[in-house]
């Protein structure tokens, strides 16, 4: 059974034929869920209870159901408890179409492996009653700033297409090392691929897919007397971790990033070291309306305390 609110489809669930399965039947559909599932049984049957277990036609079963060898049971099975990321998501538009927010880092953007109900796509679905929320582009989870969702599936493509035809203009905020012997504006280009099943993606040989204009706006010395610089990054593609990968080929990697140039392990909750790259700015001509749109962080960075909003 997958995870209440996290899958797109509940789980089918062959009721087995007598012969297959040991020599047994049950009187009941729950009979058989109870059996199957054992450390179950008292949420079965309070699902059965409320109607959450259903045919293939989305009937609902109840407690006196007969079991039917061969057909199928539908299910969901509960999400784990998940323990609640400690920040609020800040809503910066909402209208019909759009809902943007100023997405903290730590959140993930959407349903995904051990985030789940702590996802931004749960969060606002159930605080606005929106079940057609979807994002228009992503957003890391370590990453925060501006996050634009729809609201209406009727108008989610048109909006997609804007991210996917890079008709958007993003702009990036950064806090890294500074190097003297690098001259700013660089245009970085690199090929990079994102294996399936494999946390980082890489820069190899080959035709460039991915382009990052980067420059460096400001520095200063921390505690230690080095200097630091902020950074303003314009991805003209958008590759999974392109700016951090970007970043880190040019020997400047983001301060906090566990992933690049090397990875090292951070626990799930641990919250005090926050990756320093923010979604600052999102522009483009509304596809639906024809106007200009703009919106901004109202984020700041924690080693650049007091970036200009």
């Amino acid at each position: 059974m997958p995870h209440s609110g996290g899958g797109p489809h509940p789980q089918p669930y062959p009721q087995p034929h007598p012969d297959q399965g040991g020599g047994s039947s049950w009187p009941t559909v729950l009979d058989y869920l109870v059996a199957r599932f054992p450390e179950d049984a008292t949420r079965l049957r309070e699902k059965v209870a409320g109607g959450e277990v259903v045919d293939e036609a989305g009937r609902s079963f109840h407690e006196g159901s007969a079991f039917v060898p061969g057909a199928l049971v539908y299910l969901y099975r509960d999400a784990p408890v998940e323990s609640r990321v400690p920040f609020e998501i800040d809503v910066l538009h909402r209208d019909d179409d759009l809902l943007v927010i100023d997405k903290p880092h730590f959140l993930a953007s959407t349903p995904r492996g051990a985030y789940v109900v702590e996802s931004a796509v749960v969060r606002l679905r159930r605080q606005f009653d929106l079940p057609e929320i979807s994002p228009a582009h992503r957003l890391d989870r370590i990453t925060a700033g501006v996050l634009i969702f729809t609201t209406r599936r009727a108008v989610r493509g048109a909006y997609q297409c804007m991210f996917a035809e890079r008709t958007v203009h993003k702009t990036y905020e950064a806090v890294a090392r500074v190097d003297p012997a690098l001259a700013f504006p660089q245009t970085v280009r690199s090929r990079i691929v994102k294996e399936p099943g494999v946390l980082a993606a890489q820069e190899i040989p080959g035709e460039p897919n991915s382009e990052s204009r980067i420059d460096l706006t400001d520095v200063r010395s921390d505690g230690d007397g080095d200097p630091r610089g902020r950074y303003e990054l314009r991805p003209h593609t958008g590759k999974t971790h392109q700016l951090r990968l970007h970043m880190a080929s040019l020997g400047l990697a983001i301060c906090n990033d566990n992933f690049y140039p090397r990875f090292y392990d951070v626990a799930p909750d641990d919250y005090s070291a926050p990756l320093q790259l923010l979604a600052r700015s999102v522009e483009f001509t509304d596809p639906l309306s024809g106007q200009r749109r703009e919106f901004v962080s109202r984020r700041q960075l924690s080693l650049w305390p007091d970036s200009p909003t």
